[in-house]
């Protein structure tokens, strides 16, 4: 069977690439990809100056890792080449993992379908591969600011800090069940604040 046949399901974390936004809150999505690459042993690897790509395998499912270095703004320039060059027609497989300012922080949501919400990120996304069949997991940053573009890409609070593990590790334990079960489940399973 040949890879391109094997990989059907992708993870892809959302943020901005460079030293300048580690750990803003607009990069909670490259976290948890990290965290699953951690957790599979396995590194990353740019793919056509596009991307960060990483060939996992979770629960023994093969699972695609990414990253697009894009810029939040046009992620969805990175995943339209993805798909392309590795001929996924299906789009049941993607989970796009974002922030999202409009959910109190540690809040966990999960949908496989809808509109983009203002964040510009999936708005690309749905944009480049012309659907809003895409499942998404959003992670609440915060919704508690005066301006939203200074705000995310902010570092979090000290406190936030401290919480911010175990909300990164509720989000990937969702994206492995994702690999696992699917979205209809997953969303069964883990659509909550942690924190509460």
């Amino acid at each position: 069977m040949r890879e391109k046949d094997l990989y059907q399901t992708a993870i892809v974390g959302l943020g901005n690439p460079g030293k300048k936004y580690e750990n803003t809150r607009h990069n909670v999505g490259f976290l948890v990809v990290d965290e699953l690459s951690d957790r599979c042993n396995e590194k990353f690897r740019l793919q056509k100056n596009q991307y960060f790509l990483s060939k996992a395998k979770i629960n023994s499912i093969p699972a695609f890792l990414i990253k697009p270095i894009t810029y939040m703004n046009n992620s969805g320039l990175a995943l339209r080449h993805f798909v392309e060059y590795f001929n996924i027609l299906n789009f049941s497989g993607l989970l796009v993992i974002l922030d999202d300012i409009n959910l109190p922080f540690g809040t966990i949501r999960l949908r496989d379908s809808g509109s983009a919400g203002g964040q510009k990120g999936l708005e690309s996304i749905i944009r480049e591969l012309n659907s809003q069949d895409i499942s998404r997991l959003r992670i609440g940053i915060g919704d508690h600011f005066n301006d939203a573009a200074s705000y995310v890409l902010s570092k979090f609070s000290r406190k936030e800090k401290k919480a911010l593990p175990d909300i990164i590790g509720f989000a990937a334990d969702a994206a492995e069940h994702f690999v696992q079960h699917g979205i209809q489940k997953t969303m069964n399973e883990y659509n909550r604040n942690i924190l509460l």
